[in-house]
């Protein structure tokens, strides 16, 4: 159940893979936090306007920032596990299109067994040799 801390440990390896479970506890983790962290923004700093009057949010910027590179590194690591290059993470630049492409390509399974960029990630199905899952 650890899953959503493992790109914190691992978020300078650009290498190897992550699995589905993986990346998705971790997004799932970063979008419960990001809002608890919104909301105790407005608690905390209701009159934290900027020049523009936007709502500044000091709190969840601070974890944006630190979750940056965490985000890119499982970016790319489950762009490995399903065989493309983690420069296709670029593709989150291009609106819509690319934001399309990448959501079906971290929805796919994982390849099973090793490919390019490693052997499938411990606890997935591909690793454990679960073929009628894969």
């Amino acid at each position: 159940m650890n899953s959503f801390i493992i790109p914190y440990k691992r978020y300078v390896d650009f290498g190897g893979r992550s699995d589905r479970k993986e990346f998705w506890y971790y997004f799932l983790f970063y979008l419960i936090v990001s809002a608890m962290l919104s909301v105790l923004d407005r608690a905390v700093f209701p009159s934290a306007l900027d020049v523009d009057g936007d709502l500044l949010q000091p709190l969840t910027s601070i974890f944006a920032i630190g979750s940056l590179v965490p985000n890119i590194s499982v970016s790319v690591r489950r762009l490995h596990d399903t065989g493309r290059s983690g420069w296709w993470a670029l593709l989150w630049l291009i609106p819509i299109f690319g934001w399309l492409m990448l959501l079906i390509w971290f929805i796919q399974k994982g390849q099973p067994g090793l490919n390019a960029y490693g052997a499938a990630p411990s606890g997935s199905a591909a690793f454990d040799g679960d073929e009628a899952s894969i």
